[in-house]
């Protein structure tokens, strides 16, 4: 059964944590005015100023709410998702997946260039019917009952795209979370999912680097990750520990997603706000504290360890259906050279982006939805 849902937080609910903003207790700590030890002190307070003053959910609230959302049952477990039929006879059905520290709302803005693409200056025959579901876990979807890796959560959106909605093919498009879940619906659902498109690269081949610039690749990523590394190995290990302070903290669950905001995007002069404005970046942070999913959100890193970390299976086969690669420049960690990708999936179509980040739709939703569209032209 599919219902539809509307999203209306409560007033209480929202004075508690706007209570909690406000009486933060803010310590005074070495800061040298840049981000090196993580969120800058200077502009945490600045951006908690603005959420007190001048943030209004209900706006981003009704912002979901334009559009056509639902709630299903797949495994037991609910799952919210918006779904904008497309335009035209014959729209491609095209599952959006986020990632974390992401939600639904990195999308809102793109949902309606990609099913109406003639209200753009677009081809109607362009058009998609656009799915784009909460992760388990995550936002307005309800919680697996212990951790799940993207394994698992592929094979219940392949449920969700093939069962509840009854689609007989689709596509999948993701970055973070969403490219590594939509590597497995592209390994395990093939039959179901007729191309994927990503936007970053998370998995690994088993057999690991066969060239001397792979191996350089892989001795520059394990460099980075040095300082990379910490939040990932936190919620891969003891998401529970880290919980208890983050569900009490609506502060604490800006600072740890800022902090990610800020490294893995394209950024002018180190600021923030070349990319993101104090709005954009507070909506999504209030989606972790509204639905209070911070805790389960972060279990998919305990998942993904449980189910066998970055690498595919060692019998593993090639990802036979098309797949299109788009490396955005400031991307959180560098896509390995051609030639490794090659031996995961079937590439028909390799965009090198002339900017952009992690966050692909929100930092430039207008080179995705162009790369998805010409991709898709060659898939239908």
């Amino acid at each position: 059964m599919i219902k539809p849902f509307k999203l209306n937080i409560p007033d209480k609910t929202l004075q508690e944590i706007y209570i909690k903003v406000k009486n933060y207790p803010w310590h005074e700590m070495p800061d040298d005015g840049g981000w090196n030890y993580g969120s800058n002190l200077d502009y945490m307070k600045e951006i908690t100023s603005y959420w007190i003053k001048y943030f209004d959910w209900r706006k981003h609230e009704a912002e979901i709410n334009k559009f056509s959302n639902f709630t299903t049952t797949v495994e037991g477990m609910e799952m919210h998702f918006i779904h904008e039929k497309g335009s035209g006879s014959n729209p491609t059905p095209l599952l959006l997946m986020h990632g974390w520290p992401g939600s639904v709302l990195e999308f809102l803005h793109i949902i309606e260039k990609l099913a109406h693409p003639e209200k753009f200056g677009g081809n109607i025959e362009d058009a998609f019917d656009v799915i784009v579901p909460s992760l388990p876990g995550f936002g307005f979807s309800g919680r697996p009952s212990k951790p799940i890796g993207p394994r698992k959560i592929a094979e219940i959106l392949n449920e969700l795209m093939t069962k509840n909605l009854e689609y007989k093919n689709y596509m999948a498009q993701g970055g973070d979370w969403g490219a590594t879940i939509a590597n497995w619906i592209g390994y395990d659902h093939s039959k179901s999912c007729k191309a994927i498109h990503i936007n970053c690269l998370t998995m690994r081949h088993p057999d690991g680097t066969q060239s001397k610039e792979e191996q350089e690749w892989q001795d520059r990523f394990d460099k980075d990750q040095i300082m990379q590394d910490g939040y990932r190995t936190q919620q891969a290990t003891k998401p529970q520990t880290l919980s208890y302070g983050m569900m009490d903290s609506p502060v604490g669950i800006a600072a740890w997603i800022i902090e990610k905001m800020y490294s893995w995007s394209d950024l002018k002069d180190g600021d923030i706000e070349s990319a993101y404005s104090k709005d954009t970046l507070l909506a999504n942070i209030m989606v972790y504290i509204v639905t209070k999913t911070f805790n389960t959100a972060s279990w998919i890193y305990y998942g993904r360890r449980e189910e066998g970390g970055r690498f595919f299976p060692n019998d593993f086969k090639k990802i036979e259906i098309p797949t299109a690669a788009a490396i955005f420049p400031a991307e959180m960690s560098e896509w390995p050279p051609k030639s490794y990708v090659d031996r995961i999936f079937n590439i028909t179509q390799w965009t090198v982006m002339p900017r952009g980040g992690h966050f692909a739709a929100l930092e430039e939703p207008d080179l995705l939805i162009n790369d998805l569209i010409k991709f898709s032209r060659t898939v239908r």
